[in-house]
């Protein structure tokens, strides 16, 4: 139902778009793309984004490839990848899984 939601908004912006005489590219792609989601799930894609950085950049600084990773976390080489290039949203205990041998973990800070 919420795809659906969305794929008529996006209709509503790119008929929006055309009335204007603009073409959704450059800066108004970024602003459409905006307009598709809602505050809360800006947040916790930024949130997300965050946590898969730090986590690549743990992994680089120690040399670590994926398939050692999987290896030291028992977390497998594809899901790290998918993780790691944003295509899917992992439960926390595999997020945990993954962090530990980085020596890292998640801190639940005020905002």
């Amino acid at each position: 139902m919420k795809a659906n939601k969305e794929y008529l908004q996006a209709q509503a912006n790119l008929e929006d778009l055309k009335q204007r005489g603009e073409d959704a590219v450059g800066e108004n792609v970024l602003d459409f793309m905006n307009s598709l989601l809602t505050d809360e799930e800006k947040a916790e894609s930024n949130l997300r984004v965050s946590i898969m950085s730090e986590m690549i950049k743990a992994r680089q600084e120690k040399g670590i490839s994926q398939k050692k990773l999987e290896e030291m976390s028992g977390v497998k080489q594809p899901i790290i990848s998918r993780m790691e290039n944003g295509d899917t949203s992992p439960q926390l205990e595999t997020v945990l899984k993954v962090l530990a041998p980085l020596g890292k973990t998640l801190v639940v800070a005020p905002l």
